[in-house]
């Protein structure tokens, strides 16, 4: 399995003791987010940022389109409907760059993994499952994948992992109340997850990078 393209930003000061992997959107690439991390405040960390580049891959829901995404999507609501192998070789595909981080030289607890929409599906369905400890688990404007089968596939080392749930009560793509589900159904397994709303659609608004910028330094 070849490795996954990566945008990468190296701390300014130092050399990097902790990574952030970032996973973009349906249909944009590891350039969507880069601008966003001058913004985070997190300048002194000896802290690497990585935002991989999606396969390119057919959409069926966007007429058989292809473009770069983390899965299929066959349809909007039935998790029976997911595209269950597409998920797992991404996840694959990210645990890789997670090893990849520790070969050089981070450890796993200092990795947080970071996504947007479908990028942040992935982000949880992979963080909550890495038999490795991680930092934190940031997801952004997204949902459950494979929900059902979190609570016999979860790993004990990431049980307490912190998560940042953020989500747009305006959101057309991703409704809020499916944002409000995955929330919903993490703490009902005992996952403590420190949720925000904004008056926001299917985007990323100031205050959000102020309270992830924060959410980060705590993890770090």
């Amino acid at each position: 399995m070849a490795l996954l393209e990566t945008v990468e930003i190296e701390p300014r000061l130092g050399r990097a003791d902790a990574a952030v992997i970032w996973m973009h959107g349906l249909g944009a690439d590891g350039h969507d987010f880069p601008p966003i991390v001058p913004l985070l405040g997190l300048e002194e960390l000896p802290l690497r940022f990585v935002f991989p580049h999606a396969p390119v891959r057919p959409v069926t829901i966007n007429g058989g389109m292809r473009m770069r995404a983390w899965y299929d999507i066959l349809g909007m609501q039935l998790e029976s409907r997911q595209d269950e192998a597409g998920i797992l070789d991404s996840c694959a595909r990210v645990a890789a760059l997670i090893e990849r981080e520790v070969e050089r030289g981070v450890a796993p607890e200092r990795i947080v993994l970071a996504g947007f929409s479908q990028g942040g599906a992935i982000a949880l369905h992979l963080g909550l499952r890495h038999g490795q400890r991680l930092a934190g688990v940031v997801a952004l404007s997204t949902y459950l994948v494979r929900g059902r089968s979190l609570s016999a596939e979860r790993s004990q080392a990431n049980q307490g992992v912190p998560i940042f749930q953020a989500h747009g009560s305006l959101d057309p793509m991703v409704s809020f109340a499916r944002g409000q589900e995955a929330r919903a159904a993490l703490v009902e397994l005992g996952y403590a997850v420190e949720w925000r709303a904004y008056p926001m659609g299917h985007q990323v608004c100031e205050e959000e990078i102020a309270d992830l910028g924060d959410f980060l330094r705590r993890c770090f």
